[in-house]
């Protein structure tokens, strides 16, 4: 293909002439595509442009004629080649989810928390309908005084005496079970 084309083409695409220009791109674009498509690259033909662009842009210093601008324009083409080649690698791929075949089942955090350990549910026991809500909105739920105030409809000042009793009937709780239990269950 290149043999179609003769030094003097090459020396007036040096210089810029359109025509040369395309002259070499016909030449050489139909064999450099083939190389980037049997080398399996993702867009071809956008390659093989970016392989022109590099080769046009070297033109004045290739040395070794047609011959040497051929091989050039090879290299670039194996280079582009191996670049597109490391990026897909370094890209994850991507499956589309088919929500059918997932038989991943979680529980929701709520539910997680209500059957955790010793039970949230055990543990309120004995807090008032307004204590217990405050205690599941602040530690359960992790919001702020003050959104707990918005979403009970009282003050803040009520949801901290709320928080405050409900704790401190807790921590009574849990300090007689710690002198009820044996001896060898007790945590020090």
């Amino acid at each position: 293909m290149a043999k179609t084309l003769r030094e003097e083409v090459l020396s007036a695409a040096a210089g810029g002439n359109p025509e040369a220009l395309r002259g070499i791109y016909d030449a050489l674009a139909p064999s450099i595509l083939a190389y980037l498509t049997g080398k399996g690259c993702e867009d071809p033909e956008a390659q093989t442009q970016e392989v022109f662009l590099t080769v046009f842009g070297k033109l004045d210093t290739l040395t070794g004629g047609l011959s040497g601008m051929r091989t050039f324009a090879f290299s670039v083409a194996h280079a582009r080649m191996v670049d597109d080649v490391r990026r897909r690698e370094r890209q994850p791929l991507l499956a589309e989810f088919q929500h059918a075949h997932d038989v991943r089942v979680s529980a929701s955090a709520e539910q997680t928390v209500l059957e955790s350990g010793a039970g949230v549910a055990a543990l309120l026991e004995g807090l008032t309908p307004r204590q217990q809500e405050v205690l599941l909105l602040r530690v359960v739920g992790d919001q702020s005084i003050g959104d707990t105030a918005r979403i009970m409809g009282c003050s803040e000042g009520a949801v901290k005496q709320l928080q405050s009793r409900a704790l401190k009937i807790l921590k009574d709780r849990l300090e007689r079970e710690r002198k009820e239990a044996p001896a060898h269950e007790r945590i020090a």
